[in-house]
């Protein structure tokens, strides 16, 4: 099995600065992917920034410019970091992975961090 660990959540004045970071652990043969969603009160999880084991990138529009994913799949590690911060980016953030986990299996599964409070406040 798979544990996500996520932190780095807290409260900031707007157009403040925030880094959350996650880290996996357990039997793990490959990371597919390393990412960050979010939902605020109300709405739908959302997928916030996405990197693929090749280093593509993909960000939500309403945070390009702002916030920059990165990862480190050696130490099997990512981060988000959060730039310019607006009371909208108000959510529980939530890390995730599609990892391999058996060298005898080809297939994949999905991973989820318990979740960090981001409060922006204005």
């Amino acid at each position: 099995q798979v544990q996500l660990v996520e932190s780095g959540g807290g409260l900031v004045q707007a157009g403040g600065s925030l880094k959350l970071s996650c880290a996996a652990s357990g039997k793990i043969v490959n990371i597919n992917a390393m990412g960050w969603y979010r939902q605020a009160p109300g709405k739908q999880r959302e997928l916030v920034a996405l990197i693929a084991s090749g280093g593509t990138t993909n960000y939500a529009d309403a945070v390009k410019g702002r916030f920059t994913i990165s990862g480190d799949n050696g130490k099997k590690t990512w981060s988000l970091q959060m730039n310019s911060l607006k009371p909208e980016d108000t959510a529980v953030y939530y890390c995730h992975s599609n990892v391999r986990t058996q060298l005898f299996r080809s297939g994949s599964d999905d991973y989820w961090g318990q979740g960090t409070q981001v409060t922006v406040s204005s």
